[in-house]
């Protein structure tokens, strides 16, 4: 009411700057987040469901409870593989439960340097 009109037009333009300089942090820690969690997260879950749908018999795979064993048979259009995991003990465990596959390294592939 005692406000002149030239006070309240530079109120409602600070006002808009100041929503800006609120909502900018929360953009820049969204795209930090993206780059850093979310990006690679999504391309290890395309990488490990590509190596399941890459399996085959006699891979040797150990499952998320750290069971070790080699395929026997892979059922298409199914979740089920069977897996070896001592001599003539087979056991049936879910397509999404297998960890990863070991592979065998080639005779002349240098070892990995440990240290």
């Amino acid at each position: 009411m005692f406000i002149s009109p030239a006070y309240a037009q530079d109120a409602s333009a600070a006002g808009a700057a100041s929503l800006v300089m609120q909502v900018a942090p929360l953009l820049l820690i969204f795209v930090v987040f993206y780059f850093l969690l979310i990006r690679p997260q999504q391309k290890r879950a395309r990488e490990h469901r590509d190596m399941l749908g890459t399996l085959k018999r006699n891979d040797k795979i150990i499952t998320a409870g750290g069971i070790v064993g080699n395929i026997t048979r892979v059922k298409d259009g199914s979740d089920e593989i069977e897996v070896e995991i001592a001599p003539n003990v087979r056991v049936i465990v879910v397509r999404g439960t297998i960890s990863s596959v070991v592979r065998p390294l080639a005779a002349n592939d240098a070892a990995p340097a440990k240290g």
